[in-house]
């Protein structure tokens, strides 16, 4: 496995359509988008790369009074703007960023290799990703729908008539997750304003900078400048802002202790959130193999284990325990750990030490309570670590912080279980309940456990992915509230407004 390079780490911005947002200089100073403008701010905030550690950028470090000044434009003027701009307008503002996207695409994909350690190839499939998602929002739009009813099924409402209607609530609070900071603030974009909602996006502050050159596109495909805004707040500052009542929408992506504290924190209103996961897999006697154990590892290994949708728990029969636990130690051992910005490397850096810290106090807390190593584990630097697959007896497993907790990196743990029930009772013990995948062909276990599985997803003969969301996501239990998906999101950002209509006396219908 490949250690760092040496090499200087440096951001740089080439295309003309961003250079306007930052002042480049040994370390780039970027401007974030409130409103309508572009402010430089007192403080600043560095932005590290995990690839070394260095400051590779600042970013304003903005005051509660310089977010409520914006708040005051989004929320007087900037949701109307965006609910007077008719919605063929608002399908061709998101076509717009997406090729304004393509056309300034290296940047876009530089940033997210030295903001988010990624390597070039999922650096790319984010940016694809996010220009999909913005060409679908046709799909959205067709799920924005209402309803008329009748009155003549009731004696009470005999000559009256209503229709149902959604409409937009008004301003979204959309909190977005270090790990996919482009692709996910493009789709709470698109999810909040193709219905007539204004958004304000709190960017994460490990990884800021694909947010930031973001909204300079939608500035120049036209979306309504009052509508949005870019707030670069720390997480530990954001009481104050989510409390405010003008936020009739919060979408947050990420952990579940974060969701907890802003619901807390903000009391009634809409929610929208994907929370903690690390996915439960169930292998099946009359699994297919390599398939089973290739699916497996990319759903270990992936962006190094830092999704909500990445596996954790593998589960499997007697009948092929073995030959997954031989297969998966020869998969997972292909991963090429390095400098992301090398073609070779398969797995980039974690995106800080302290999650680094966790995932080895995590393997340590396994190890003593009787885990074996079956392969990687050790950690290679500040943010570079093995991906780690851990054996473990089922009797043992409750008492594990991996089974209790959500480690945000590449770690899983192989159990051997009785039979398939076994398993469920097992994935279903846990907190989270966000996805979970079946690798077998005997279709009638399949669909027992498709039924009986306590969580929102099941993948069959794949590992969870939820992509540019076309199915739509989203967990039970401590996994979230609601769910994110083309078209299925619009409840969620919407409110249903009822208009009844009273034409008694007035002779329109003779009833018998």
């Amino acid at each position: 496995m490949e250690k760092t390079k040496s090499s200087k780490i440096s951001l740089e911005i080439t295309s003309n359509e961003l250079k306007p947002i930052l002042e480049q200089g040994e370390t780039p100073l970027f401007k974030t988008f409130l409103a309508g403008k572009w402010v430089s701010s007192k403080e600043y905030i560095d932005v590290k790369s995990p690839i070394d550690g260095s400051t590779i950028a600042k970013v304003p470090r903005l005051s509660l009074n310089e977010v409520n000044e914006a708040l005051d434009v989004n929320y007087e003027k900037g949701r109307w703007d965006i609910r007077n701009l008719p919605g063929e307008k608002r399908l061709k503002v998101y076509h717009r960023v997406a090729d304004l996207l393509e056309k300034t695409r290296e940047d876009f994909v530089n940033a997210l290799i030295m903001n988010n350690g990624k390597i070039r190839a999922a650096a790319n499939g984010e940016v694809d990703a996010s220009i999909e998602r913005l060409i679908r929002a046709d799909l959205d739009a067709k799920k924005i729908y209402g309803d008329f009813v009748p009155g003549d099924w009731s004696s009470e409402s005999l000559e009256t008539e209503a229709i149902v209607t959604r409409e937009p609530l008004g301003l979204v609070l959309a909190i977005v997750p270090f790990n996919y900071p482009l692709f996910d603030t493009v789709n709470k974009i698109v999810y909040s304003t193709v219905i007539g909602n204004a958004v304000v996006v709190k960017s994460p502050s490990s990884t800021p900078l694909p947010l930031l050159m973001l909204a300079r596109l939608f500035e120049l495909a036209g979306l309504p400048p009052t509508s949005f805004s870019i707030i670069t707040v720390p997480g530990r500052d954001m009481d104050e802002i989510v409390k405010d009542k003008r936020f009739q929408v919060i979408s947050l992506t990420g952990s579940t202790e974060t969701g907890e504290h802003v619901i807390r924190v903000g009391g009634i209103r809409q929610y929208l959130m994907e929370l903690g996961g690390g996915d439960p897999v169930i292998v099946l006697k009359d699994a297919t193999f390599p398939l089973t154990a290739q699916r497996i590892a990319t759903g270990i290994t992936s962006y190094t284990g830092q999704r909500c949708d990445s596996v954790k728990l593998i589960f499997a029969e007697p009948e092929v325990y073995e030959t997954l636990k031989v297969q998966l130690v020869q998969e997972i051992s292909k991963v090429k750990v390095g400098d992301p910005r090398d073609g070779a490397t398969t797995a980039g850096p974690i995106i800080d030490e302290k999650t680094a810290d966790e995932w080895e106090n995590a393997i340590d807390d396994a190890k003593k309570k009787g885990a074996n190593i079956l392969v990687g584990g050790k950690r290679l630097g500040p943010t570079y670590i093995e991906p780690a697959l851990i054996e473990v007896n089922k009797s043992k497993l409750r008492d594990l912080y991996l089974f209790n907790k959500e480690v945000f990196a590449s770690v899983a743990i192989l159990v051997k279980v009785d039979d398939a029930n076994e398993a469920l009772n097992l994935a279903n013990s846990r907190r989270y309940g966000l996805d979970a995948s079946v690798f077998g062909n005997d279709i009638n276990r399949i669909r027992e456990l498709i039924r009986k599985l306590e969580v929102g997803a099941v993948y069959v003969n794949d590992a969870p992915k939820h992509g540019i969301g076309y199915f739509p996501f989203g967990g039970r239990k401590d996994s979230g509230v609601g769910r994110e998906g083309i078209g299925y999101t619009i409840e969620y950002v919407t409110a249903m407004k009822t208009i009844v209509y009273n034409y008694k006396g007035r002779n329109v219908w003779k009833y018998m």
